[in-house]
């Protein structure tokens, strides 16, 4: 199909498109939760003429639909993600969460309200879709160990040669894509540090084993990893969250808890980072007669987009809205479980810019916050893109 088609039949799409959008900006749920999402989701695909498999994931939250093209092609899965944040919306649009103290803040109302959109053109251009495309409507990108696991078991890239995935981005104008080959986020380990002394009065420290100065030496010691023992190379975060220990002033604690998060971009340091907490800390924590136990708990791998699929995907992107506002792909120290899709099939990830064009960058409400805003105009070229993506795949070096 050439541009001009794509980008009309793209806005054709975009009053439904926009309506569902703030449908489910009104009607947040959280991960695990999104039993109302999915289905007003499946109610809107049974009416475009689509037999949704539904109650997909641990409770049943999850759905994927499948049209089969009328032309020989790949079998290309594309994702959207469906769950809310519990955050207060603090803005006063007409459409406002619903729901005190749960918020669309990081865009995925219209993740999913795209896809539907792109649903819905396909399925008028059927005779025209080259090979099998799959649909997956996924529950709880936000809470690990995620909702993209629970699908993949569910067989949803089952025979898949592609996968292909959105994020909204604000800081970005609508209109305008970042799209590129490697790391796209970081991976999201969390850790938990038990440092273990021996309590006593808090005038009698040398009877004791002081596990709140331990701590404030094992913190110092931990903040050194990355500095100090990781490739300067390869980025990385070490981020200490919390520290809880102690229950009065005048009594020496004989535990304190410290938790963190570990992001990084590359796999040896990602394998490395636990082997290294619990080395550092231990040599901290023996230097005063403390002891520590470490709890390390595996969040998202680092998503890394295939060299082919990104280019696939950036061509597809020059052919609707050019190449001058296409940006290249630029790492970032956030999670995102789209990644467990990459490992198992080739695909591309790619940003979405949903600011308004002229306003502020300063002004533009950040991801998880509830200032957040998405301009409705990005719907388009999501759906465009999508478009484009699929009907040129063979075009575009897929």
């Amino acid at each position: 199909m050439d541009s001009e088609r794509i980008l009309d039949l793209a806005r054709r799409q975009f009053e439904f498109t926009r309506d569902a959008r703030h449908h489910l900006h009104r009607h947040p749920e959280l991960s695990f939760e999104e039993h109302e999402t999915a289905a007003f989701v499946a109610a809107r695909l049974v009416e475009m003429g689509y037999e949704p498999r539904t109650g997909l994931g641990r409770n049943g939250t999850a759905l994927t639909a499948t049209l089969e093209g009328g032309q020989p092609g790949p079998a290309i899965a594309l994702r959207a993600d469906m769950d809310a944040l519990p955050v207060n919306e603090e803005g006063d649009l007409p459409f406002k969460s619903a729901r005190a103290g749960v918020m669309h803040a990081c865009g995925h109302d219209a993740h999913t309200a795209m896809l539907l959109g792109a649903a819905r053109a396909f399925m008028e251009i059927r005779d025209e879709v080259p090979g099998r495309l799959v649909f997956l409507f996924q529950h709880a990108e936000e809470s690990p160990p995620g909702g993209a696991l629970e699908l993949i078991e569910a067989g949803a890239l089952d025979g898949i040669d592609a996968v292909f995935g959105i994020h909204q981005i604000p800081f970005l104008d609508a209109g305008q894509m970042e799209i590129g080959p490697g790391a796209n986020t970081a991976s999201s380990d969390r850790f938990t540090l038990t440092v273990h002394g021996k309590g006593g009065h808090a005038a009698r420290p040398h009877t004791t084993v002081d596990a709140i100065h331990v701590s404030a030496h094992v913190v110092n010691a931990l903040h050194h990893i990355v500095s100090r023992r990781v490739n300067p190379m390869l980025p990385a975060v070490l981020t200490i969250g919390t520290i809880q220990g102690g229950t009065r002033p005048n009594v020496i604690a004989p535990e304190v808890t410290i938790g963190g998060t570990v992001r990084t971009l590359d796999e040896q340091t990602w394998e490395a980072m636990p082997r290294e907490i619990e080395t550092v800390a231990r040599g901290a924590a023996a230097m005063w007669g403390a002891d520590i136990t470490l709890s390390y708990t595996r969040g998202y791998p680092a998503l890394i987009n295939d060299d082919r699929m990104a280019e696939v995907a950036r061509r597809a992107a020059m052919a609707i809205i050019g190449e001058e506002n296409i940006g290249p792909n630029r790492p970032g120290m956030g999670g995102e479980d789209f990644a467990h899709y990459l490992r198992k099939v080739p695909g591309c990830f790619v940003r979405l810019g949903g600011g308004t064009p002229g306003t502020p960058t300063a002004g533009r409400g950040n991801p998880h916050s509830g200032q957040f805003t998405f301009d409705d105009a990005a719907l388009t070229t999501g759906i465009a893109w999508y478009l484009s993506l699929v009907t040129g795949f063979k075009q575009h070096g897929g």
